[in-house]
C-alpha cells in the first residue's frame, strides 16, 4: 500500500499501511546538468528543446552500409578531457565520461562545497542500461585476432555499468551511499527515484543522481534493429515521431542527465537555490513480456497512481506529462492507455509530449533529461512540442502537444519511464512552495 502522507509541512509524515508513522524528509531538486544530442548543457538543451531542434542524422561512429537502421542521435563535439584530466579521461569509456561532464554541470550548478559537507552523507545514484559496449566490441575483436592476453587489463572496470556511478564518486570525493539502478530504459528514472528514497529515510543529505547511455555501435545497432525497434528512416525530421500514425520504431540517441537531490532543511541552511521538488515515486512491473509493454497499460498506469499516491496528489492535480513516447507501435499505444487508467477524464485535458521526439531514446540516461525537462518546464513555464508529430495513429488521441510549445502554469508534472522486461517508473514533480 503506497505510503499517505501530511501535505504543507518541511517534513511529510507517512503511513506505511500497517498503521506505522514514519517521518520522510521533503526532497528538492538544487542541481541539474545534461549532455545530450541538441546540447552539452542544461542551457544548450532546453532552448533546443524550445526550438524544437532536432538532434538526429546520419550514424558517425561506424559504417552503416551494410544496416538498414542509417540514423541516430549522437552527442556532438564532445571531449572527455574538458571535463576532466586527459589521463582520467582516457581510463573511462564514453558513457562515464557523459556521466562525470553532466555530474560536474550538476554540483555546480548546485553551488555545493564539499569542504562544508560531510562527505559521508552525500551519495551517488546514476545508473547504465548497458554500461559500454564500445569495450566490449573492440577488446573481443582484439582477443580474437591477437589472443587473450593482448586484452585491455582494464576492460571490466571501463564496461561494468556501475562504473559511471563510480567514477563520479571519486571525480568529486562523494563518500556516501553510491550503486546503480539497471533496468533498461527506465534505468534513469528509476535511479533518481531510489536516490530520492535515499534522502526521504535519512540514509544521505545529499543524492547526486540520473542516468548515461552510449550505445551507438555495430553491434547495439544490429541488435536493436533485429528486432524491429528502431527506425529505418532516413529523413532526421521523420524519424522519431513519437504518437504519429508513420512512426515506426525510435532513434537510438546517447547523453546523459544528472541532477542533484537534497534534503529540504540541508539546501535552505546552506542557501541554495531550488529549481522544485521531487514529490513523489512509483514503480512496478508489467510481469507480461521480454520487450512489450502490457497491452491495457495496467502496469504503467500503476506507477503513475502510485507515484501520485506518494506525492498526495489527485489526478485532476496533474498540469503535464513527459511520456516515454518512444515512437515504436505498442509503446505509445499502450503508453497512451496507461495515462487514461491512471488519470481518467483529465487525461484528456492534460498537455501530454515526448522528449526523444528531438533527442532520440537514450535508453538509460532518457529519464534523466526527461526529468531535467519537467523541471524546466515547471521554473520557464512551458511545455515543448512533441516535434515531428503531424497525424495522431489511431488509439492516440491526448493532447501531445502536436505543433508548437505551449506556455503553461506547471505545479505538477509526471515524468514516465517504461523499460524492457516490463519495469516501470513515474516521478511526481512538484513546483517548489
Amino acid at each position: 500500500m503506497p505510503a499517505k502522507t501530511s501535505g504543507g509541512k518541511r517534513d511529510r509524515i507517512m503511513d506505511d499501511g500497517k498503521g506505522m508513522k514514519i517521518m520522510s524528509r521533503r526532497v528538492v531538486v538544487t542541481g541539474m546538468g545534461a549532455i545530450t544530442p541538441i546540447g552539452n548543457s542544461v542551457e544548450e538543451f532546453w532552448q533546443g528543446l524550445k526550438s524544437k531542434k532536432v538532434g538526429i542524422g546520419p550514424i558517425t561512429a561506424f559504417d552503416t552500409e551494410n544496416y538498414k537502421v542509417k540514423l541516430a542521435a549522437e552527442v556532438k563535439g564532445f571531449d572527455g578531457k574538458n571535463f576532466m584530466d586527459p589521463k582520467t579521461a582516457k581510463r573511462m569509456e564514453r558513457f562515464s565520461q557523459f556521466a562525470v561532464a553532466a555530474a560536474k554541470e550538476a554540483l555546480e550548478n548546485s553551488g555545493i562545497c564539499m569542504d562544508n559537507e560531510d562527505t559521508y552523507r552525500v551519495g551517488v545514484c546514476i545508473g547504465s542500461g548497458i554500461g559500454s559496449l564500445q569495450s566490449i566490441e573492440r577488446e573481443y575483436k582484439k582477443m580474437l585476432d591477437k589472443g587473450p592476453n593482448r586484452v585491455n587489463p582494464l576492460l571490466v572496470p571501463m564496461m561494468i555499468s556501475n562504473m559511471a556511478a563510480g567514477n563520479v564518486a571519486i571525480q568529486f570525493g562523494l563518500k556516501g551511499k553510491c550503486f546503480n539502478v539497471v533496468t533498461a530504459c527506465a534505468t534513469g528514472t528509476h535511479s533518481i527515484g531510489e536516490a530520492f528514497r535515499s534522502i526521504q529515510y535519512g540514509e544521505a543529505d545529499v543524492m547526486v543522481a540520473g542516468g548515461t547511455e552510449s550505445s551507438i555501435t555495430p553491434l547495439s545497432i544490429a541488435g536493436f534493429g533485429a528486432l524491429t525497434a528502431l527506425s529505418t528512416s532516413t529523413d532526421p525530421l521523420r524519424a522519431s515521431i513519437p504518437f504519429d500514425k508513420d512512426r515506426d520504431g525510435f532513434v537510438m540517441g546517447e547523453g546523459a542527465g544528472v541532477v542533484v537531490l537534497e534534503d529540504l532543511d540541508h539546501a535552505l541552511a546552506r542557501g541554495a537555490k531550488i529549481y522544485g521538488e521531487l514529490a513523489g515515486y512509483g514503480a512496478t512491473c508489467d510481469a507480461y513480456h521480454i520487450t512489450s509493454p502490457a497491452e491495457d497499460g495496467s502496469g504503467a498506469a500503476k506507477a503513475m497512481e502510485t507515484a501520485m499516491d506518494d506525492a498526495g496528489v489527485k489526478p485532476q492535480e496533474i498540469d503535464y506529462v513527459n511520456a516515454h513516447g518512444t515512437g515504436t507501435h505498442h509503446n505509445d499505444l499502450f503508453e497512451t492507455k496507461a495515462i487514461k487508467l491512471a488519470l481518467g477524464d483529465h487525461a484528456y485535458q492534460v498537455p501530454v509530449n515526448s522528449t526523444k521526439s528531438m533527442v532520440g531514446h537514450l535508453l538509460g540516461a532518457a529519464g534523466g533529461v526527461e526529468f531535467i525537462a519537467c523541471i524546466k518546464a515547471i521554473t520557464e513555464g512551458f511545455i515543448h512540442a512533441t516535434a515531428g508529430l503531424i497525424t495522431e495513429d489511431e488509439g492516440c488521441d491526448l493532447n501531445y502537444t502536436k505543433g508548437e510549445g505551449v506556455k503553461a502554469d506547471i505545479r505538477y508534472a509526471i515524468t514516465n519511464s517504461l523499460g524492457f522486461g516490463g519495469h516501470n517508473a513515474s516521478l511526481v514533480v512538484k513546483r517548489f512552495e
